[in-house]
């Protein structure tokens, strides 16, 4: 179950596993076109992610046009075209985040792995995005990492949180 990217010309080459396991999703939903979403869900939570190679084998397996797969993928904002790293930052930008240093702490994360939102990093460790609300307003300001809480985090935290996940040896959500 290999996808592999040639970073040169912006491919995707899927491996004959994958296309099998993409196969055996649609085939899972009956082939119906109402359940594009579930398919979409069930073939990101495999891959991490729906390249454009995905949502052509998706619509030629479901009998609609590509433009139909690529306009839901694109409306929704659960789902990504881009690969994320490993590891996953999300930085939550919510009101009660944002007064108590949220930026300051996106901008110290964008510094520390020379990164911008939406990015990932060249070794593919790390992505960076931004959430409006965790619904953690008491933990101000919130940082994820994968489904890891990180509360009350300050700016001078950041590169303490990276370099554990650098490591491989993340700590547990502190500062509760």
């Amino acid at each position: 179950m290999e996808i592999t990217r040639d970073l040169k010309n912006h491919k995707v080459q899927l491996s004959e596993n994958a296309i099998a396991l993409v196969k055996k999703i649609c085939r899972r939903f009956n082939y119906e076109e109402g359940e594009l979403i579930n398919i979409l869900h069930a073939v990101q939570s495999q891959f991490g992610y729906l390249p454009a190679e995905i949502q052509e084998l998706i619509a030629k397996e479901l009998d609609i046009s590509v433009a139909k797969v690529y306009g839901v993928v694109t409306f929704y904002s659960f789902f990504t075209m881009k690969p994320k790293g490993k590891y996953p930052i999300s930085l939550c930008m919510g009101t009660a985040c944002y007064v108590r240093g949220a930026e300051n702490i996106l901008n110290e994360i964008k510094r520390q792995l020379n990164i911008d939102e939406g990015e990932t990093t060249p070794d593919g460790l790390f992505s960076l995005s931004s959430l409006r609300c965790v619904g953690a307003c008491g933990l101000a300001p919130v940082l994820m990492v994968g489904e890891k809480v990180y509360g009350r985090v300050a700016q001078a935290d950041v590169r303490k949180i990276i370099s554990e996940y650098k490591a491989g040896c993340p700590t547990h959500p502190s500062k509760e």
